[in-house]
């Protein structure tokens, strides 16, 4: 299967699944259609979205991969939006689900977004980050020293 056709499946499967099929399902489970309220939030979804594209493409044409642990990238990807910061693609469906929230001023759906962002967390810190430790060594050792894992940071010409 090729790289473009996996990073789509998981597009649709991953992100899908948490970015639009729950979040809608926990605003429409109780049989009521929301109604979008605060339409600026839309800049907040189009950011995050935007900033997911960047990163899957950074991750197909840098690291020839996808996101998913199951088929990650062949090398330490360091290169745009992983240069501020590194955990893009989270800070990004966050972003989504967080605009979600605010587009229909749902606190259930800020309550998913808390929710979902501790459980990224704990996924980073216990499997993704030892795991990619033990996968590319020193590199990815020096990657973390360099760039923060949550808060983007301009990085250093000595870093680049």
């Amino acid at each position: 299967m090729g790289l473009a056709l996996r990073n789509l499946l998981f597009t649709v499967v991953v992100p899908g699944l948490g970015g639009v099929y729950a979040p809608w399902w926990i605003l429409t489970h109780d049989g009521m259609t929301p109604e979008p309220l605060v339409w600026p939030a839309i800049v907040v979804i189009a950011l995050g979205a935007a900033l997911y594209c960047l990163c899957l493409w950074v991750f197909a044409t840098v690291g020839r991969g996808t996101p998913g642990p199951w088929d990650a990238p062949r090398r330490v990807v360091a290169d745009g939006p992983y240069r501020w910061v590194r955990n893009p693609i989270y800070v990004a469906a966050l972003l989504v689900v967080a605009g979600e929230a605010w587009l229909f001023l749902a606190l259930p759906l800020l309550l998913y977004a808390g929710g979902l962002a501790v459980g990224v967390h704990l996924f980073v810190i216990g499997y993704e980050e030892p795991t990619l430790r033990r996968r590319f060594g020193d590199e990815y050792a020096a990657y973390q020293r360099h760039v923060r894992r949550w808060v983007p940071r301009i990085p250093r010409p000595d870093s680049a």
